[in-house]
């Protein structure tokens, strides 16, 4: 692939993620991570869950005056269900922080520190050469910082590409969201209008 597409592609993978939010991708990552590594975990917190829950619930319905051996029975049941909950919690907080500093290192490698490679090991090599004259003696601004002169540097066209691709979200988020606020406001007020015209 060329530079021109990779620095691009790059530039693209940033955007997409920070439209995502790396928050939900963390969530959704850490689930199928859970499940293919930590698979007794993730059943045995749900399972520990589900059964002080449903012991609780018991209690709940067990006279602690009339039915005292019972109910202290299931009190120490859900005591005991409550200690190994929060166990496997935060047995599950550190597996999660684990994988949440893997994930973030991972997330911005791909991205901004790709970037940041491609940039600098490209600094000095023109993307590709504009036509002769096209901007004058500002030219030289678009091979900044160390490409030659007439052409456009990486860092440029990094620049350029993120500027187009937030151009592209921002109108393809004008046509899929519903109308702006004023028009709504000025529709509700031309009925208010209207209605009382009616009324008159």
């Amino acid at each position: 692939m060329s530079i021109i597409l990779t620095v691009f592609a790059l530039v693209f993978l940033g955007e997409l993620i920070s439209w995502i939010g790396q928050s939900v991708l963390l969530e959704g990552a850490f689930a199928l991570y859970l499940r293919l590594f930590y698979p007794t975990v993730a059943s045995q917190q749900k399972k520990l869950k589900s059964d002080v829950l449903t012991t609780k619930a018991e209690l709940l319905k067990t006279s602690a005056q009339d039915q005292f051996a019972k109910w202290a029975k299931l009190r120490r049941s859900v005591d005991k269900g409550l200690a190994d909950l929060e166990k496997t919690n935060s047995d599950m907080a550190s597996i999660r922080t684990g994988f949440s500093f893997k994930f973030n290192t991972g997330i911005w490698i791909l991205t901004t520190g790709l970037q940041f490679f491609v940039g600098w090991w490209y600094r000095k090599a023109p993307i590709f050469y504009l036509p002769p004259g096209w901007f004058g003696p500002l030219g030289w601004v678009l091979a900044l910082p160390f490409a030659p002169t007439g052409s456009v540097s990486v860092g440029m066209w990094q620049m350029t590409s993120r500027r187009v691709i937030k151009v592209g979200e921002r109108v393809v988020k004008e046509l899929v969201s519903p109308a702006p606020k004023e028009e709504v406001q000025e529709e509700k007020q031309s009925e208010k209008v209207t209605g009382g015209e009616k009324t008159e």
